[in-house]
């Protein structure tokens, strides 16, 4: 079971960096980039959306919004650009996965938005 878990993770993985790469190319149309920038923004966000520290709510991003996306986003791409972009996702896997700041810091001030929010609710009260 273990070893399934492994490959599934390293198909993801490999289906994530495709998708990278699928939303900085021409011949996929606008809607299809916008959504995969998004799932590619969110995954490889240092900064989750849900904390992982939270119990259980923390790991439901990774486990179940993350693949769902992926999902969504390849069913978007036309085929011959997922040839190319698995091609070059190979490559990619071998030097680590980028990093997407922009995204982390924009999910930080959410999460600064809320907590202020709920700071300034409290001491109204």
């Amino acid at each position: 079971m273990m070893n399934r878990l492994k490959k599934w993770a390293r198909q993801l993985k490999r289906q994530l960096f495709m998708l990278y790469f699928a939303c900085r190319d021409p011949r996929v149309p606008w809607y299809a980039k916008l959504f995969t920038a998004c799932v590619v923004a969110y995954a490889f966000s240092p900064i989750d959306l849900i904390p992982d520290f939270i119990p259980v709510l923390g790991y439901i991003d990774d486990i179940l919004l993350v693949p769902l996306g992926i999902f969504f986003a390849l069913k978007m791409i036309p085929k011959p650009v997922a040839a190319d972009c698995e091609e070059r996702a190979q490559k990619l896997m071998k030097d680590g996965k980028p990093k997407n700041w922009t995204a982390g810091v924009f999910v930080l001030l959410i999460w600064a938005a809320v907590l202020t929010w709920v700071g300034l609710w409290i001491w109204r009260r």
